[in-house]
């Protein structure tokens, strides 16, 4: 009876043994695919598809609370008004600066974004972000002009032509300030980041000429009122103009003589985000090539992703609206933080739109 006590007592002693070990093994085992918890994201409108979001949240067991916005004015502003409430952003170049300058950034740890390997070096260590301590590269564009060459055959050579009064009521145009001051300050022959306020009310004042001309503005989704024919003029990123000629066949790109406005958008952590960690994991899995394709194949802006970019098809990696050639991406320009001047863009911005 003991004997048997005794190989009860060590069968139970095992038992609670080997449980023990298979806990801690489930335990020390967890990885990046069994995080949970939540995400909230930030980002422009039409700039990751939603399978991909369901891929991440299924992958990973983590709920993505997502949201959009129209500018980068707008998500700075969002931003500013409250701390904490998103993980990760999309920020232009020169947004990242500024808000590495108003300290509204966590410093990204690079250690968790082993995918970042696949980024061309191009698009590495800009200037708004040397070393990129607080930014990851996501995709960039162009603000090109799209015309319907059926009722304007011979399309534009310069940002001057879109003042002309044959044009009256037929554009439509981004709404964003410095893309918009920035066309007329390239008309004057400046410079996209120019802080001359003799200059700036220059500029004021061709855009006053110039608002007869625009029927609606849309940074949202601007391809839709110019592929229904609502408007026969675009001033829109190059994904846009994209999709636009493929659905439209009268539809065609056109890059001013003078130079494009380019742009980089990166990823980015929200001072005191909640779920950093998560934000991170969410970073790596956008820089996987797989997930790369899928975006630039729903969104074909330029991917800075060199491995996605071998993935995809000479349809996206020839087209000259996405990739332009080199003397057009030679005469581009990134927009820059004013500092102080960008009151004065506030202010013009403001009058043009009342």
């Amino acid at each position: 009876m003991v004997h048997k006590k005794v190989k009860r007592i060590i069968s139970v002693v095992l038992i609670t043994m080997m449980a023990a070990v298979v806990f801690t093994g489930c335990v020390g085992s967890k990885n990046a695919e069994d995080s949970g918890g939540t995400l909230n994201v930030f980002n422009w409108t039409e700039y990751l598809p939603k399978s991909v979001i369901k891929e991440f949240e299924n992958k990973y067991h983590i709920k993505v609370n997502y949201t959009t916005y129209s500018s980068n004015e707008e998500m700075l502003a969002k931003v500013q008004a409250s701390s904490g409430q998103y993980d990760v952003a999309v920020a232009s170049d020169y947004m990242v600066d500024i808000m590495k300058k108003q300290k509204l950034l966590e410093e990204v740890d690079k250690s968790n974004i082993s995918n970042l390997k696949n980024i061309g070096a191009d698009y590495k260590n800009q200037f708004f972000d040397p070393g990129n301590k607080y930014s990851i590269p996501y995709l960039c564009g162009n603000v090109v002009v799209v015309v319907n060459t059926k009722k304007f055959p011979e399309g534009i050579t310069s940002y001057g032509d879109l003042w002309d009064s044959k044009f009256k009521g037929s554009m439509v145009v981004l709404d964003d300030e410095r893309a918009i001051i920035g066309m007329a300050l390239k008309k004057l022959g400046y410079s996209l980041n120019e802080t001359d306020t003799n200059k700036l009310n220059q500029a004021k004042e061709e855009l006053k000429k110039l608002k007869p001309n625009i029927k609606l503005f849309d940074s949202d989704s601007p391809k839709t009122s110019l592929i229904n024919g609502e408007a026969s003029v675009g001033f829109c990123w190059t994904a846009e103009a994209y999709l636009a000629e493929k659905d439209n066949k009268d539809l065609k790109t056109f890059f001013p003589k003078e130079g494009l406005y380019a742009n980089e958008d990166n990823l980015v952590i929200p001072k005191d985000a909640k779920n950093k960690k998560n934000a991170e994991l969410f970073m790596n899995f956008i820089l996987d090539p797989k997930v790369s394709v899928e975006i630039s194949k729903a969104y074909p802006y330029t991917n800075p992703n060199d491995a996605a970019r071998k993935m995809l098809g000479s349809e996206y990696t020839d087209n000259k609206t996405i990739y332009p050639d080199k003397d057009v991406v030679d005469k581009s320009e990134h927009v820059k933080d004013l500092g102080d001047t960008t009151k004065l863009y506030d202010s013009i911005w403001t009058e043009f739109k009342q």
